[in-house]
């Protein structure tokens, strides 16, 4: 797990990741909500699979690269509101999260909080990380 220790209300998270065949990982928005990374063949939205909010929110569509290629995430959390645009396209727009993912650092959904890098399940990488507070 990678993290960051300056805690944050809201947030613009950015990167890029690449993901082996079969491994699968997540970004922890504020410590308590994953957006799911993971080797995906495309199939059918699901709350579990890419670019979803794990076990709460499916992308509206997969636009996922083949295991390897670099993916694109744009997420912004506001409060309880995310939209993550993953690979160019938003696929959650402005929905609420209902509340905290398993794995979550803790259950202070009205605190600020950090940015993690989940990384147990296969070895993800990620360049280009960005993280703008926000006003």
């Amino acid at each position: 797990m990678l993290s960051q220790t300056e805690s944050i209300p809201t947030s613009n998270y950015t990167s890029n990741s690449a993901t082996p065949k079969r491994a699968t990982s997540g970004v922890y928005l504020r410590g308590r909500y994953e957006v799911q990374i993971e080797d995906n063949d495309g199939t059918e939205p699901y709350n579990n699979q890419i670019s979803a909010v794990y076990g709460f929110l499916s992308p509206t569509e997969q636009m996922v690269k083949k295991a390897g290629e670099w993916q694109s995430y744009d997420i912004t959390l506001v409060g309880r509101l995310v939209t993550i645009v993953f690979n160019g396209t938003t696929v959650i727009c402005n929905q609420e999260i209902p509340g905290i993912t398993g794995g979550a650092l803790d259950s202070r959904e009205g605190e600020p909080g950090p940015i993690y890098l989940q990384g147990d399940h296969g070895p993800i990488e990620y360049r280009n990380i960005t993280l703008t507070p926000g006003k």
